[in-house]
């Protein structure tokens, strides 16, 4: 009885490759080459290191992504203060209602005066944020 009958049964598994690789490598690394290739691996974005290796040796296009994670970092940090200056505003006009409908006219006046100063002191800090933004932009993101 042959294996290869036509009446033979399939019994599942893996198909097997048309072109399989049974040749193997074995290279030697130091600590500081092997430190140097991990982190060029990790770079790549690549799962798999014997795909990776094959790409260096082939001298395929290996693609790599570097996250900045300081740019990362000023870039929620910068969304949650445009959340802050929202919510601000919307406190800044309960507020003045507020004032005039509990207050007398001397003594709103004298808060709402207050809250100019403070208002004009938000003023210059969100312009230097801006001025900050601009000058990251600049040195870090446009590399």
């Amino acid at each position: 009885m042959e294996n290869d009958s036509p009446d033979k049964k399939y019994k599942g598994g893996r198909h097997p490759k048309d072109d399989r690789a049974i040749y193997r490598y074995s290279i030697s690394l130091t600590a500081a080459e092997n430190a140097k290739f991990l982190s060029l691996f990790e770079k790549s974005g690549m799962n798999v290191m014997a795909h990776f290796i094959t790409a260096c040796i082939f001298q395929k296009t290996i693609t790599t992504v570097k996250i900045d994670k300081a740019a990362m970092d000023y870039h929620v940090k910068l969304t949650g203060l445009f959340g802050q200056f929202r919510a601000i505003g919307v406190n800044y006009n309960q507020v003045i209602k507020m004032l005039y409908s509990n207050f007398s006219e001397k003594k709103a006046a004298a808060a709402l005066y207050k809250l100019e100063q403070q208002t004009i002191e938000l003023s210059v800090l969100g312009k230097k944020i801006i001025t900050l933004t601009g000058e990251f932009e600049a040195n870090h993101l446009n590399k």
